[in-house]
């Protein structure tokens, strides 16, 4: 059975609380700056809602299984930094990904849906558009990811999916080879960092549909 969310969106072509996907995808679909996240109940979203977004932006409200010890070494993230995270659905294999600041949760970039894809292919994807994004508007801020696989891929500059090429993801596989050509031509300062979701929650660029 599956677990039923409901999503408060602060940004967007509407905000308020929703109480499906599909209906929040459609208030912020388009939306420069999109801001928005799940919540396990309605109660919590309208609370959420008539808040601060900031206060519950990478929060998962679950109490984390880590100890005070273990969560004072692994400290806090830095918020002057993009988060990115993908979303691939297993029926169908629509993937999209995206990018948003830590802090407030603001989108600065959103890619998809494509066809034929996965959950590494967006993450991979997603950290070299944020790289290419910071390059292009001079940041020199830290990429946080939650995706080991991705952060390995980038740092050999080469996705390597089990994904096989097929007329459906022709797209995206040149995407994908777009994305290693710049990881090959290009140098950047940005830092990728890994995500402690056990620590912090989920990634503010989650996309809450766990």
């Amino acid at each position: 059975m599956v677990e039923k969310k409901f999503y408060t969106v602060w940004r967007g072509n509407e905000t308020g609380v929703f109480d499906s996907w599909e209906a929040c995808r459609k208030a912020v679909e388009g939306y420069q700056g999109a801001i928005y996240k799940s919540f396990p109940d309605e109660e919590t979203a309208w609370e959420a809602f008539e808040g601060n977004y900031a206060d519950y932006m990478g929060k998962n409200n679950k109490k984390s299984r880590l100890s005070p010890e273990q969560l004072k070494a692994i400290g806090k993230p830095n918020l002057d930094s993009i988060s990115v995270d993908a979303a691939c659905n297993s029926t169908n294999g629509q993937m999209e990904y995206r990018g948003v600041d830590t802090k407030s949760g603001a989108e600065f970039f959103k890619m998809g849906p494509f066809a034929g894809g996965s959950n590494n292919i967006g993450e991979f994807l997603a950290i070299v558009h944020a790289l290419a994004w910071c390059k292009k508007h001079k940041f020199d801020w830290p990429i946080y990811t939650d995706s080991h696989t991705a952060m390995v891929w980038v740092r050999n500059k080469k996705a390597r999916t089990k994904v096989e090429p097929t007329v459906k993801n022709r797209k995206l596989f040149n995407l994908i080879q777009r994305a290693e050509h710049w990881l090959q031509n290009n140098t950047w300062k940005n830092k990728i960092l890994k995500w402690e979701t056990e620590a912090w929650g989920e990634i503010p660029a989650d996309f809450g549909r766990k």
